[in-house]
């Protein structure tokens, strides 16, 4: 092999290494930063209720749920609050201190972001409440109002059942009663 190819191999080597390393540390670096997505379904038995893939203690992971009625538990002297998080199995601890997003209540849905503690609790950094997609603002609903009535657009079209579909339903549940009635009747003779 002459000098001239000996070098030109020599810098590709080097310059392949060198993006090799780069791109080792930055996966390495978003490794930390990566959290994972979980139900507390999922954070009990494991995604797909493999217990191989269960979150450890000490993991990083986002949990979503529902929150369970009645088990919203506020310190009275600090900003600490305690609450289980749920979807259709068990329940998962949450505990969390500093202020709550304005839209966090019982029986709504929450996004945490923290750190598992044990296997049933979170050590929460970061609340974020969930609304759902029907949501408007009240100043929005009452703009909405003003510019609507007179077009003659009533508040139960604005909520997709139209007074013309209110009253053919209720026709219908009396012709239904009207033949239940009938039938009844009938059958007694």
């Amino acid at each position: 092999m002459n000098p001239r190819r000996k070098s030109r191999l020599s810098l590709l080597l080097l310059a392949l290494l060198g993006v090799s390393i780069a791109v080792g540390l930055m996966l390495y670096a978003l490794r930390q930063n990566i959290d994972l997505f979980y139900t507390p379904t999922e954070v009990i038995y494991g995604k797909d209720h493999k217990s191989d893939t269960k979150p450890q203690p000490g993991q990083r992971l986002r949990i979503g749920g529902m929150v369970v009625e009645g088990t919203v538990v506020r310190d009275p002297n600090s900003l600490k609050v305690r609450f289980d998080l749920n979807d259709i199995g068990p329940s998962v601890t949450v505990e969390y201190e500093g202020i709550l997003p304005d839209l966090f209540r019982e029986g709504q849905g929450i996004v945490a972001q923290g750190v598992l503690i044990d296997e049933k609790t979170l050590k929460a950094h970061e609340v974020l409440a969930k609304h759902d997609e029907n949501y408007v603002p009240p100043e929005l609903e009452s703009q909405m109002q003003k510019v609507h009535q007179p077009m003659g657009v009533s508040a139960a079209d604005l909520k997709n059942v139209s007074e013309k579909d209110q009253q053919n339903m209720d026709k219908f549940q009396q012709h239904l009663q009207q033949t239940i009635d009938a039938n009844k009747a009938e059958a007694t003779k």
